[in-house]
């Protein structure tokens, strides 16, 4: 069967469109949002796009440019949890929740073209999920607010992929905007929209892909998620979002020595979310450089989730001039963010390259990441 194309404006179905959900960076706040705490991420410029034709029938027919060349058929009310692997399981899972949650749908083509990297820590998955539930929505006006279409997205993925990931992913790749940040509460995901002018400071983003891949569906970040949960519960709070620094010191006391880590860097992760967005609303973007470096030293030493790859490119991108870097996403290999004047990007970036090679690992693929919109019909 041949892949979905972008159909013939002169024969296609009236409302045949084609939709685009973007990857995301977040400046900081890693793992605070399944501890209801908060986030800070940015939307990228690379995104998932999805030509979507409806179909008559009941069937779910899927092809990926990066995929393995076949176009992958289903039938919509026998999706189940499990039932789908591959690529495929992410707009499958986005259907299969919009189906369990009652909304009156029916099947499509979809072909799907991204170029979010995959295992970079960039939200390849969650950009998937948003542009297939953005497409869903409209063409069958479901009416779906934002919030509830990132709601949908993250079930998807934790009842039918199997990552208990947070919102946060899906949050941004749906509600964020061109040139801010989004500061999230991701217990009530209440938000404001925060200014990143970038360009106006002087300054440059880059993200650093380590080419180190991840699986955050091979249990460890499960793990991670239960720690927390399982402290939260011995100190008899909703989550970890309730723990504030003032009373960290007495429940570490209170707590195995193998919860101590996760607890610190949750609640010293919030506080620099907070810190990150108050600098960020009074444009003092420089001063952020510190945080960025803090929060990696915390993933590395408390949370554990970074890498050899993910250090180095952080201590090299911080030799070389950077005013702050870390670790970007679930860890475990992915991406590293620098915040770089933008006359030192060059530098910076030439210096991780080095270190890589003189390291014998894989050579990393740099890029500026520039705060783009969310999820959004483009035909």
């Amino acid at each position: 069967m041949s892949p979905v194309r972008t159909p013939d404006s002169a024969t296609a179905p009236a409302r045949t469109g084609v939709w685009a959900a973007p990857g995301r960076v977040n400046l900081i706040g890693e793992h605070t949002d399944y501890n209801d705490g908060f986030v800070l991420p940015i939307a990228l410029p690379q995104a998932a796009r999805a030509t979507v034709r409806p179909r008559a029938d009941r069937t779910l027919r899927l092809y990926s440019e990066q995929g393995d060349g076949r176009t992958v058929e289903l039938d919509i009310d026998a999706l189940s949890p499990g039932g789908v692997d591959g690529w495929a399981r992410y707009p499958a899972a986005v259907v299969w929740a919009l189906r369990e949650a009652g909304c009156a749908i029916g099947g499509a083509d979809v072909h799907i073209d991204s170029d979010v990297p995959t295992g970079a820590g960039l939200s390849s998955s969650a950009a998937i999920e948003c542009v297939v539930a953005a497409a869903y929505n409209d063409l069958h006006d479901l009416g779906l607010t934002r919030k509830e279409l990132a709601r949908i997205a993250q079930r998807a993925e934790n009842a039918f992929v199997g990552v208990p990931c947070g919102i946060m992913d899906q949050m941004a790749s749906v509600c964020a905007r061109q040139g801010e940040a989004l500061f999230l509460d991701t217990r009530d995901l209440s938000a404001r929209h925060v200014p990143v002018d970038l360009e106006g400071a002087g300054l440059r983003l880059l993200v650093i892909d380590t080419q180190v891949k991840h699986d955050l569906a091979d249990g460890e970040y499960a793990k991670l998620r239960a720690g927390c949960e399982r402290a939260s519960a011995l100190l008899g709070l909703p989550a970890l979002r309730d723990l504030t620094p003032d009373r960290l010191p007495a429940a570490l006391d209170r707590l195995p020595a193998e919860l101590r880590p996760l607890v610190r860097h949750v609640v010293s992760e919030n506080a620099r979310v907070e810190q990150a967005a108050a600098l960020l609303h009074e444009g003092y973007l420089h001063a952020l450089g510190p945080i960025l470096t803090s929060g990696h030293a915390s993933l590395r030493d408390d949370f554990g989730v970074s890498c050899p790859e993910t250090d180095l490119a952080v201590e090299a991108a911080v030799d070389a001039g950077a005013l702050g870097a870390r670790m970007t996403g679930g860890g475990f290999g992915g991406s590293v963010i620098a915040l770089v004047a933008a006359d030192r990007a060059p530098t910076v970036t030439t210096a991780v390259e080095t270190a890589f090679r003189q390291a014998a690992y894989t050579a990393p693929r740099a890029f500026t990441a520039v705060p783009s919109s969310g999820a959004r019909r483009i035909v």
